[in-house]
């Protein structure tokens, strides 16, 4: 009797430490069970350094890893400081699995106050995927996400908003493979988890950057080609750092958190009844460079046809007027003076 109670005994002991978390190791150091470690990741070429600043949450029990990145467009600054909030926001103590979170993946950008592209090496982050590990800056940065974060995540979240020009509707999005229908469902599954009223569909079929011998060129990209379920936020605009933007990013990223069972919610999480999901975008795009004069803004609802802008030249002469070429939901907007020839300046979404 006094052995199988000993069993019993052993059992449980041996059950409790199978579902406790084990150490997590990132750059050869050790992040124990229950604790987050702070990271300066430096990246030096030749000439050149930087560095990422990235926090890692060791949970108090075993799980899968989440991976996230913000600030891959240094001037989208929602993003930015809602990951400094999420530092304060997911308590490792009550986390299940890992979240490795990407702080500031352009800090060149950041500090330079660069829209799109670093000033060192003039390259656009989010068109660099997966990098070079002796390339340029930037590509030696994107060779660091590629194969020290999203090799090692099970998900996958890219977070954005409207860069200096872009008057930009919230919404989250997902990236999407025929050939992949176990991982776009649950990258779809994800998306709506954030609690957006929008969602885009990434349909990545045909896609060049979805060939094997090609660059994936973008950072969720990079994850979805791994097969790893993928997901964006797209919340803020025109590179301002508005309190409410900010505030749904941390909210929709502790909502997914939730919802993947990593960090339950102090609250019920934010569901939308009814979600819109958009999976064809119309582009227009100037012809000309010269000064583009905005006549709608994101999110306002356009009927073929109607007018959303004009360019002019620099003497106010009018070069071309942009219509809406469909019904839609204006998704974005350029709605600061400056326009480059071929630069997209208007988004309408095709509501399904």
């Amino acid at each position: 009797m006094k052995r199988q109670i000993s069993l019993i005994i052993s059992l449980v002991i041996m059950s409790g430490y199978a579902a406790a978390q084990s150490s997590f190791i990132f750059q050869n150091k050790e992040i124990k069970a229950g604790t987050k470690e702070h990271f300066s990741i430096p990246i030096v070429n030749g000439q050149d350094s930087t560095f990422i600043p990235i926090s890692v949450f060791n949970g108090v029990e075993d799980g899968e890893t989440l991976g996230i990145t913000a600030g891959v467009h240094g001037y989208e600054y929602a993003p930015i400081m809602g990951a400094q909030k999420l530092i304060h926001s997911i308590n490792p103590q009550k986390l299940k699995g890992v979240v490795i979170l990407v702080q500031v993946a352009g800090v060149e950008s950041f500090l330079g106050r660069s829209p799109y592209i670093s000033p060192v090496d003039g390259r656009n982050l989010n068109r660099t995927f997966p990098g070079e590990e002796n390339g340029t800056t930037t590509e030696r940065v994107a060779n660091f996400i590629s194969e020290h974060i999203i090799s090692r995540a099970d998900y996958f979240l890219d977070m954005h908003s409207g860069d200096a020009p872009e008057d930009l509707m919230k919404y989250g999005a997902y990236y999407s493979n025929s050939d992949m229908p176990e991982i776009s469902a649950k990258g779809k599954e994800m998306a709506l988890s954030l609690g957006f009223d929008h969602v885009v569909v990434f349909n990545t079929d045909g896609k060049d950057y979805m060939k094997a011998d090609m660059p994936s060129l973008y950072c969720t990209a990079e994850a979805f080609k791994r097969g790893i379920p993928s997901i964006d936020i797209e919340c803020g605009r025109l590179g301002i750092m508005e309190q409410d933007a900010v505030d749904k990013v941390t909210g929709s990223v502790l909502n997914l958190l939730d919802y993947l069972g990593f960090l339950p919610l102090d609250a019920k999480r934010v569901e939308v009844e009814s979600p819109i999901l958009i999976s064809n975008r119309i582009y227009s795009a100037s012809n000309f460079d010269g000064i583009f004069y905005p006549a709608k803004k994101a999110g306002d609802y356009v009927i073929k046809g109607m007018k959303l802008g004009h360019v002019t030249d620099y003497f106010g002469v009018i070069l071309q007027t942009i219509y809406a070429e469909e019904d839609g939901l204006l998704l974005m907007i350029i709605s600061t003076p400056p326009v480059n020839k071929g630069e997209d300046v208007t988004v309408i979404a095709k509501v399904d």
